[in-house]
């Protein structure tokens, strides 16, 4: 696992007019969206579909719910701890990360700048919608190059540099790539 990068820093707000409490919700989701992806840290967890919601508690609180991509990511545990220095910066001390399995993640929960921002990085984006059943673990999927385009690629092995990528060869550039697999 590569080192989570640094939450980038969203600033406690100006003085000026009070603060209402839909300005400050706004305010702590998106500090907690500004929390990257430990193995892909160009994909914030927002972009990833990781980040699901963020509301304050009775106490006032704020409280982060995530989903893992799957039950044992071990990103996890870094990201909630990301979370919640990203939200002590923005000036929400005691913020509170629930990690949550239902409904469970899906790479359908990708935003179309977070499947953008793993093309550019050179992994290529999950194809189409998630598929279940016996269609999701022996479909063959036809995935295009992230570096040239090109769609004659082929499937070196079911899995990549994590659990959740596959590595495929450009017959084209001849360049090896992840593939992030459409779950």
């Amino acid at each position: 696992m590569q080192p989570s990068s640094a939450p980038l820093s969203v600033a406690p707000a100006p003085a000026g007019p009070p603060e209402t409490e839909a300005d400050r919700l706004a305010r702590a989701r998106a500090a907690a969206a500004t929390v990257c992806d430990p193995e892909i840290p160009v994909l914030s967890i927002e972009d990833l579909g990781v980040l699901r919601d963020v509301r304050f508690d009775p106490a006032g609180r704020v409280e982060v719910t995530i989903t893992p991509t799957y039950s044992g990511c071990p990103a996890m545990n870094m990201i909630a701890v990301d979370i919640a220095v990203a939200l002590d910066r923005a000036g929400f001390p005691d913020a509170r990360v629930v990690s949550v399995l239902t409904p469970a993640w899906s790479t359908d929960l990708m935003t179309e700048r977070g499947r953008d921002e793993l093309r550019r990085y050179g992994i290529a984006p999950p194809v189409g919608r998630a598929r279940t059943g016996r269609r999701a673990l022996f479909g063959e999927t036809a995935v295009a190059c992230p570096k040239c385009g090109s769609p004659d690629t082929e499937r070196i092995s079911e899995f990549g540099s994590t659990a959740c990528k596959a590595l495929y060869r450009c017959r084209a550039c001849r360049e090896p790539f992840d593939y992030f697999k459409c779950i």
